[in-house]
């Protein structure tokens, strides 16, 4: 049971309602954008804002781009790569056997004390 001086659907202290308290919007546009997948998202910008070539999907995340009939392609993501995969980048083979002799004559030498 509600109480007969409840205040409905306006917090204590909420700022004034209304456009003609706050003042009038500044004047906006709105761009279409559409990506590989056939969605559409039409954002808006400030009337005088520089309009950005593609604009991320906010359903698929792909990248959409301004023309409806060719959208801009996927990014291409690199696959994760293992340490591994990172060393053999900097280093040729014959240096990892050079480097793998070294260890072992380090772990021999140091077995005879």
């Amino acid at each position: 049971m509600t109480g007969g001086n409840a205040i409905r659907g306006k917090r204590i202290g909420a700022g004034p309602t209304g456009e003609g308290e706050r003042g009038h919007s500044a004047p906006r546009k709105q761009v279409d954008y559409w990506c590989g997948n056939g969605h559409h998202v039409r954002p808006s910008f400030a009337h005088d804002a520089e309009v950005p070539q593609q604009w991320s999907c906010p359903r698929c995340g792909l990248p959409a781009g301004q023309d409806a009939e060719h959208p801009p392609e996927p990014r291409r993501t690199e696959p994760h790569k293992t340490h591994l995969e990172y060393v053999k980048e900097r280093r040729s083979d014959s240096d990892g056997v050079a480097l793998l002799d070294e260890a072992l004559t380090r772990l021999r030498g140091n077995r005879g004390r």
